[in-house]
């Protein structure tokens, strides 16, 4: 698919919250001649963006249809309630659902953290997006539980945070369709994952590395190993400045050492 011997490519679909510079950045670093497309899409976009194959990799919000899709789980996110910042939620670093019994929670559609039963009091309608929630949450009209990385997304100087500590919690993964596993996909795996271009586990672009060993006689030029040529040249100054066992221990020239005591 993104394999094509003529123009591979890449494309990289990602959910909002995802930052995936980092991984762009080494991708290009190793692979200059594939160009990585980025594609923001929403949660439910994600999966069909996979399935029609308009994107070969995603980072995705658990959980996924894993009879097509394989996942590596990366990371599980704060949850936290948005709230304007005079509210009385801020008097404290964090709070527990209990802390929501008397508020509007703002539920909007696109909502990623699957509640069995939402805190609080329920708004009078649910907005469309989260976008659409933090412009409610600014009128004062209720607060909103989400991710800690929607509400860095959504940052309004006129609105604040507090972690939410018993609250559901969204994971992140990277995932592809699972009969599509090319070698691109492994080349971006092996980058999410941390491995090095000389990685076993890679795909073997890069030559193996030398032996440690090897590369030391090649850097003396043949010569012993350092750590022997060390303690040759600790011998000699022993030797060498401070003269036989008798002699001057000062190594200084023209004073004789301190004569020693006959017994």
């Amino acid at each position: 698919m993104t394999d094509s011997a003529d123009s591979p490519s890449f494309r990289l679909a990602y959910v909002p919250g995802v930052t995936p510079a980092k991984w762009a950045r080494t991708w290009q670093e190793r692979l200059p001649d594939v160009p990585l497309t980025l594609l923001q899409v929403t949660p439910a976009e994600a999966a069909e963006a996979l399935r029609e194959g308009t994107a070969d990799a995603a980072f995705v919000r658990l959980p996924v249809d894993r009879t097509v899709f394989s996942a590596i789980p990366l990371y599980t996110e704060t949850t936290v309630v948005v709230v304007p910042k005079d509210h009385v939620i801020t008097a404290a670093d964090e709070v527990t659902l209990d802390d929501l019994a008397d508020e509007v929670v703002i539920h909007p559609l696109d909502d990623v953290l699957g509640w069995e039963k939402l805190p609080g009091e329920p708004a009078f309608e649910r907005p469309q997006t989260t976008a659409d929630a933090i412009e409610l949450v600014a009128a004062d009209i209720g607060v909103l539980v989400v991710p800690q990385s929607l509400a860095r997304l959504h940052h309004r100087r006129d609105l604040t945070y507090r972690t939410l500590v018993d609250a559901p919690q969204s994971s992140i993964a990277l995932c592809w369709p699972e009969d599509a596993t090319t070698d691109l996909v492994e080349d971006f795996i092996g980058i999410v994952r941390g491995r090095t271009v000389n990685s076993t586990r890679g795909r073997g672009q890069q030559p193996p590395a030398e032996p440690k060993a090897e590369r030391a006689r090649q850097k003396a030029g043949g010569a012993a190993p350092r750590k022997a040529g060390a303690g040759g040249a600790t011998r000699g100054r022993a030797g060498g400045a401070g003269g036989a066992k008798g002699g001057s221990r000062r190594g200084t020239a023209g004073k004789p050492g301190k004569p020693r005591r006959r017994s």
